[in-house]
């Protein structure tokens, strides 16, 4: 495992009685002990979760907008702007990269911090995403337009969820400037800012990964360490890998490396809505996307999907027809979900297909 890959906030999370794990090959916290305590301070007050196991590009360079727009299925953010008080707003936009095929090499948000020319454009990647990510930008982006530079070491993020997380956040990282009612009716991807020096403040911006009230902030390892310390001491609670994985599928949001690789369509994992823009110019794969969406279907597509009370399936367990027998479909997640009472999951399942049977049993498959 190496060094270089860990979070700027190892040490304190550590300290606090996390307990480690490994995720897509990254260190990361499974949970600090009690994962229940976790989750019902997630659904009704405020936890952090530590997110810096992501990856961090900035695209810098004369044309990095124009070879971006080549590279990303949705549309390029416009620059920030200035609203009172000193504070930055922007909106980070969501993205599939796609090889000529249409299939995945990673999805990713987009943000552009400040002007173009100076500050470039920071790009979140999932884990799973990174290698491939970076692979492909060495071959497509030309150097002297537009320069990927791994930021990962010196930027973390951390994300912030429930109920009080608004009100939270604009105390201890936006100086109140902006009201808790502004940032819960921010649309996911929008950021704020208060600053001058993106190295000195702690970006804040809207996310729906996870279905409590969510906000990732990102910032300079020694501010993030300060913030998260700033956190504790508000008596917000920390969370790790396995509160986040509940949340995030009760939410019904797959994630690249575990139900999105490199053999998915984005059409098939149903992200096509968020993150292609069908009007903007071409971008590799855009031809296959068209033609499927002027085809009218795939042959899958991810469900959510509700087992019942059994025991929580692997990761790959296959589904199959209630009359032929034969496979239709495999899980990618599934959780013991507080919230629905159940076993839920995230499966593809083929076209067609109302219900599925795992171990005999019927489970229904919602339809469009």
């Amino acid at each position: 495992m190496s060094i270089e890959k860990l979070s700027p906030l190892s040490d304190i999370l550590i300290a606090s009685g996390g307990v480690a794990t490994e995720y897509q090959g990254r260190p990361v916290i499974r949970h600090f002990g009690d994962p229940g305590a976790e989750y019902k301070a997630a659904t009704e007050g405020a936890v952090v979760f530590d997110r810096s196991h992501r990856g961090r590009l900035v695209i810098t360079g004369q044309a990095a907008g124009s070879m971006l727009g080549g590279i990303l299925t949705g549309r390029i953010p416009d620059p920030p702007s200035y609203a009172t008080d000193g504070v930055l707003g922007g909106l980070g936009t969501y993205h599939g990269v796609l090889t000529s095929k249409g299939k995945m090499i990673s999805d990713l948000w987009a943000i552009l911090r400040g002007p173009e020319d100076e500050d470039g454009f920071l790009l979140d990647i999932p884990a799973a995403g990174v290698s491939s990510l970076t692979d492909n930008f060495q071959k497509f982006l030309p150097p002297r337009f537009a320069i990927a530079e791994d930021v990962s070491d010196t930027l973390g993020m951390v994300t912030v969820v429930g109920p009080a997380a608004a009100e939270i956040l604009s105390r201890l990282a936006l100086g109140s400037c902006v009201s808790p009612g502004e940032l819960a009716g921010l649309a996911e991807g929008a950021w704020r800012f208060l600053g001058q020096d993106p190295l000195d403040g702690l970006l804040v911006m809207k996310t729906e990964e996870v279905w409590p009230e969510a906000y990732s902030v990102i910032g300079a390892a020694a501010v993030l360490q300060e913030f998260w310390k700033t956190l504790a001491s508000d008596g917000v609670t920390p969370a790790g890998l396995g509160v986040w994985s509940t949340l995030r599928v009760e939410a019904g949001r797959p994630v690249f490396g575990t139900d999105m690789d490199e053999q998915t369509i984005p059409i098939e994992a149903g992200i096509h809505k968020r993150s292609i823009d069908y009007e903007k110019g071409c971008f590799t794969g855009q031809e296959v996307i068209i033609r499927i969406r002027d085809r009218g279907h795939v042959n899958r597509s991810l469900k959510t999907l509700r087992f019942g009370d059994v025991p929580t399936p692997r990761s790959g367990t296959e589904l199959y027809d209630e009359d032929s027998g034969k496979a239709v479909g495999f899980i990618t997640s599934a959780v013991q979900s507080p919230k629905f009472g159940e076993v839920i999951g995230l499966a593809y399942v083929r076209r067609g297909h109302e219900v599925v049977t795992l171990n005999g049993q019927g489970v229904t498959v919602p339809q469009e």
